[in-house]
């Protein structure tokens, strides 16, 4: 899978998880008439909303993103296609952790209310990653997909060759003199 789509399904699994503990929560407080919840939520909910935009808002890619892009290796064939296992492989903690908070949020709708505002931080701070690594790509004429590694360790990528965007220069954008 190429890294930077899994970026941008990263962003789209996280704002989902938010959605989904958003409606739990939402449907707890109801259940208990717990106004003061619905009102708590709601702010933690903005506050975590501004920090996604605020920690998003640049156009580099993060400190990690840049390590993982860094240690690539490099290779002349496309790794094995398989999206699905990346995806799993990479995120089943959100899986767990929106699993796990949606069931207690039945119970006790704080969590998923609290887990909603950590998911919302995740994908508004990620939301601009693969643009980022997109313009590396280009940049550099290569792109990154992930290697096969375990579901527990560091994703590796690996850097196979790609397409490299070329500028004009200042002689080819003269006109012509006759």
């Amino acid at each position: 899978m190429r890294f930077r789509d899994f970026l941008r399904v990263a962003v789209l699994l996280f704002g989902g998880a938010a959605t989904a503990l958003a409606a739990v929560s939402i449907v707890g407080a109801a259940r208990d008439a717990d106004t003061t919840l619905a009102l708590f939520a709601v702010a933690w909910w903005v506050a975590a909303a501004i920090l996604g935009l605020w920690f998003g808002r640049g156009a580099s890619t993060t400190t990690g993103i840049a390590r993982l892009l860094a240690g690539a290796r490099s290779s002349t064939s496309l790794p094995e296609l398989e999206p699905g296992t990346v995806l799993f492989n990479r995120m089943w903690p959100l899986a767990v952790i929106a699993v796990v908070a949606g069931g207690a949020g039945f119970f006790v709708p704080q969590v998923p209310a609290i887990a909603t505002g950590y998911a919302l931080i995740a994908a508004l701070s990620w939301r601009r990653q693969h643009a980022a690594v997109a313009a590396i790509e280009l940049r550099d004429g290569v792109e990154f997909w992930f290697d096969r590694s375990s579901p527990f360790k560091q994703p590796q990528l690996v850097r196979v060759p790609g397409l490299r965007r070329v500028e004009p220069t200042q002689e080819s954008r003269e006109p012509a003199r006759l």
